[in-house]
């Protein structure tokens, strides 16, 4: 090959690496009103796997420099109003490299590392021209996982929407990025559904603390966990809904679990893990702790099913362990927690322990006999927690909820989803993508008019 051929063919290398990071076509063409959200685990440098003499990138500049470039031509060729990434924040440099490039294309940018100097973090981008940011909170679990959220309020920057007196009016929205922690160990299931129940009572005081009204909420981010797993379905039973998903028309079930991935894992898994859910104000929602405690007997009775590899009635003999009157007392339940690594303060701690007992014993008299266990334990309604749209949740006797039938708020439509490179919409991962380990994943959103949902009040 002589000279001329091999710049030629350099040239259409880098003609072919353009186009493939250009923006999808459904994305380039918006109407004014609609906004856009970005979720992108970009692979911190310092957990990037290089060759056995190379070790991680983060001891190349060069490498992640080159890398983090182009990921940042992607971002600024989506031109999302709302970018929420998962970063390396140790080193200098490269926040400088964010910094500049976003904040010169009109972002205005938050910060947060995880706790403890892990070295990563999260870095949310907001548009001006499409957001303005009320207020901003920094959410540190201090957990396990030294992991970490952002809660970001924000308004639209244009007032585009008309209430029924004809006035303009600005639509606020409550925005959270986070990355929980991996599962090395079935153990650590527990910890992920710990943190996500955390980011919602967080987001549950944030509204009561300053009298927000309703509201669409936007979770994105990085959840280690796919739609099998039990944060997925009590994100579910708490009204949100999997934008990609519902863009694609996807269900919650096992068929539609495969049809996409986001994520190549150190292990070689391919999987489906960078969500962006959303609630809308429309939506009905059980009382947090009710999904909580469902979810937690759902994990429960998954360590004893397939991790233990016990059958019912075995399950059942672990959980009353030596009690002479064939019941499982408070006393051997805890103890059969602890054997399963669900009781730790990152995990159960022992007044969520005392709450997941009086759900199992509903007579309150101590005991939980072998049908009270079928029924709260082991019941396919404790585990799968699959709802449909419109589930109507029943509110208790004596419950009183502030709801007038026409009162209306302002939400979000779910227009389009994509995901890149596009052979992860098809479920496989390809061998030439090169930006992370993970893929990025860019909702469009419109936003609609729509009745307010009677909230199922917390019960004491």
């Amino acid at each position: 090959m002589t000279k001329k051929q091999r710049r030629e063919a350099g040239a259409r290398r880098q003609q072919q690496a353009r186009q493939r990071l250009r923006p999808p076509p459904l994305l380039q063409a918006r109407d004014e009103r609609s906004v856009s959200c970005t979720t992108f685990n970009i692979l911190a440098p310092i957990y990037k796997r290089m060759d056995s003499e190379n070790g991680r990138e983060s001891q190349n500049r060069a490498n992640w420099f080159s890398r983090n470039e182009k990921i940042i031509d992607r971002l600024l060729g989506d031109r999302s109003s709302i970018i929420c990434l998962q970063v390396w924040l140790g080193n200098d440099e490269l926040v400088n490299m964010y910094e500049k490039r976003l904040g010169d294309a009109n972002y205005t940018l938050f910060k947060l590392a995880r706790t403890n100097n892990r070295g990563d973090g999260l870095l949310t981008a907001v548009h001006r021209n499409y957001f303005c940011v009320l207020n901003h909170r920094e959410l540190l679990f201090n957990d396990f996982g030294d992991r970490v959220a952002q809660l970001l309020h924000v308004e639209s920057a244009i007032p585009f929407l008309q209430n029924r007196s004809s006035s303009y009016v600005q639509q606020q929205s409550l925005i959270v990025n986070t990355h929980l922690v991996f599962p090395h160990d079935h153990s650590l299931s527990i910890v992920r559904l710990k943190q996500v129940y955390k980011i919602l009572q967080y987001i549950e005081a944030y509204q009561e603390e300053h009298k927000l009204g309703p509201m669409p909420i936007i979770l994105c981010g990085d959840w280690n966990g796919s739609k099998r797993g039990q944060v997925y379905k009590f994100l579910r039973s708490q009204g949100f809904v999997s934008s990609y998903d519902t863009a694609h028309q996807y269900s919650d079930s096992e068929e539609d679990a495969h049809k996409w991935v986001s994520h190549r894992n150190h292990r070689g898994n391919i999987c489906g893990v960078d969500f962006i859910w959303l609630l809308n104000p429309d939506k009905c929602r059980k009382p947090l702790k009710t999904s909580w405690n469902e979810a937690v007997f759902g994990i429960i009775k998954y360590l004893l099913l397939q991790v233990a590899s016990l059958p019912e009635e075995n399950a059942f003999a672990l959980l009353k362990a030596d009690s002479s009157d064939d019941r499982i007392t408070y006393s051997s339940f805890c103890q059969a927690l602890c054997q399963l690594g669900m009781v730790h303060p990152d995990r159960v701690n022992s007044e969520e322990m005392e709450d997941l007992w009086s759900e199992v014993d509903h007579d309150g008299n101590g005991a939980v006999d072998y049908k009270e266990f079928q029924r709260c334990i082991w019941s396919p309604k404790c585990y799968n927690q699959e709802e449909e749209d419109d589930t109507e949740i029943d509110v208790a006797e004596g419950s009183i909820v502030t709801f007038e039938p026409n009162d209306e708020t302002f939400g979000f439509t779910v227009k389009e989803a994509v995901l890149f490179p596009p052979e992860v919409e098809k479920g496989m991962w390809p061998e030439n993508y090169s930006l992370s380990d993970h893929a990025p994943l860019t909702v469009v959103f419109s936003p609609v008019r729509m009745p307010c949902s009677p909230r199922t009040p917390q019960h004491p």
